[in-house]
């Protein structure tokens, strides 16, 4: 049992040590490179200064209107912001054309925000925007009252006729109503009613209207509303392909009869519609990184196979009007950073930030990493090179003027240099070019005695 103790002993002896003594080496180390370990310190601080400003953790986006997809879509996109140590934070404004507007205001800081294609026409309303790309359809839903529904209803646009509400003023939704009269070359008439989707829904319910347009996604809140209103029913249009081919930023899309719901075999045929596409549009001074994160959570939540796309169609670039992001042209074509896949967002965006300066500064650093060692024994061998230049200048002196009176003097001087010696730290690689030193100075001291010890014998 007493030899178990003492082995445990003399191993915690031996590991106490070993750590005091590298403690002592990397003190030692520090005190004669403390040049280079500055020089290198202040290099690893100017790269960080270069380096681009860290993402900002919170971020305002623009919703939509009351109801719709915008702001359940929204919604996705904060919990996976939150997840990545971002806030995003859903602003509640009137449409589109509101959120277009803040997001070219430098002074707003407003950022990003879904719109639909086709609201920014060309490319000189498009100045001071950028695309991330398409993420889903938004298709245009004709909701008719379903007593007054005719065969031709949707041929000869019947519905126009009747109460019909386009949207207030500003929305995607008005935005397209007054382009569908465009297309069909008629005038804005008087049935006509402004209201928002949601107001539109409920004026529908209650019989002040008997027509909706909206153009919103399928799981959108006013949408669901009205294909689950037993007294509405969906038109179509006949000519989707033509609308399509005159307003490119159309596509067309096909809803099979009873897919809406088979129970009440809604729509009762097939029938085709056109649809914009969702755009996240940002003010191209937003960080890299957050536009990263925003294409992942488009990867992550609309990438999936939904009612009208197919696994994988979204996100993208389907309508080039707006200027697209660099950051979107390199995810789409290369994907995202692999850092991304082995550390969280934040780390990786450091290296991603860092990486184009670490490279010259490693190539700086290395020269200086590798100086240190060699840098520190030169300068410990300077200080042995003046301890022995002053005991060969003493030689000298001996040689040339010793006197004999002087006896006790001159061994001062030998023991000023000698306890001059022994305060050098030295490392190992040096230790015997130390202990010479020593033996010298003790190799002249016996010739300073030499010549008393002959006399006493």
């Amino acid at each position: 049992m007493d030899s178990f103790k003492n082995e445990v002993r003399d191993h915690v002896v031996a590991a106490y040590e070993t750590v005091h003594e590298e403690l002592k080496n990397a003190f030692h180390f520090l005190r004669e490179a403390w040049v280079l370990v500055l020089l290198l310190l202040s290099l690893v601080a100017i790269v960080i200064w270069l380096a681009k400003p860290a993402p900002p953790t919170h971020v305002l986006m623009g919703g939509g209107s009351v109801g719709g997809s915008y702001n359940e879509l929204t919604k996705q996109y904060i919990d996976y912001f939150k997840k990545n140590g971002v806030t995003l934070e859903l602003v509640q404004t009137k449409g589109a054309e509101e959120n277009l507007q803040r997001i070219k205001d430098r002074n707003d800081p407003m950022q990003a925000a879904f719109i639909q294609g086709g609201e920014v026409a060309n490319r000189e309303q498009g100045q001071g925007l950028q695309s991330l790309g398409s993420v889903g359809y938004e298709p245009l839903w004709i909701f008719f009252r379903k007593n007054l529904l005719k065969p031709d209803t949707t041929h000869k646009f019947e519905f126009l006729k009747h109460p019909l509400s386009i949207g207030e003023p500003g929305s995607g939704t008005h935005f397209h109503a007054i382009r569908l009269l465009e297309l069909t070359d008629r005038q804005l008439p008087e049935n006509f009613k402004t209201l928002s989707s949601k107001e539109g829904v409920k004026a529908f319910k209650n019989g002040t209207i008997d027509s909706v347009i909206l153009v919103d996604g399928l799981e959108s809140e006013n949408v669901q509303a009205m294909i689950n209103d037993p007294n509405a029913s969906m038109v179509g249009f006949a000519k989707a392909e033509a609308f399509a081919r005159i307003s490119p930023f159309y596509h067309v899309l096909t809803i099979p009869e009873g897919s809406l719901n088979l129970e009440r075999n809604e729509p009762p045929q097939t029938i085709h519609t056109v649809a914009p596409t969702t755009k996240l549009v940002i003010d191209p001074q937003m960080h890299p990184a957050i536009q990263l994160l925003f294409l992942q959570a488009a990867e992550k939540i609309n990438g999936d196979r939904s009612f009208f796309a197919k696994y994988g169609e979204f996100p993208n670039f389907k309508d080039a009007i707006i200027e697209e992001s660099d950051v979107a042209k390199s995810f789409y074509e290369y994907g995202a950073p692999r850092m991304l896949e082995y550390m969280p967002f934040w780390l990786a965006e450091f290296f991603d930030r860092m990486l184009i300066l670490l490279l010259p500064m490693a190539a700086f650093a290395y020269p200086i990493l590798k100086s240190m060692p060699a840098y520190r024994l030169s300068r410990v061998r300077s200080r042995l090179n003046e301890v022995y230049g002053a005991l060969k200048l003493f030689e000298q002196e001996l040689e040339t003027d010793y006197d004999p009176t002087q006896h006790d003097a001159y061994l001062k001087r030998l023991d000023d240099l000698d306890k001059r010696a022994q305060k050098l730290r030295v490392p190992r690689a040096v230790v015997s070019e130390y202990y010479t030193l020593r033996t010298t100075i003790d190799f002249v001291r016996n010739l300073i005695e030499r010549p008393i010890r002959a006399r006493d014998a």
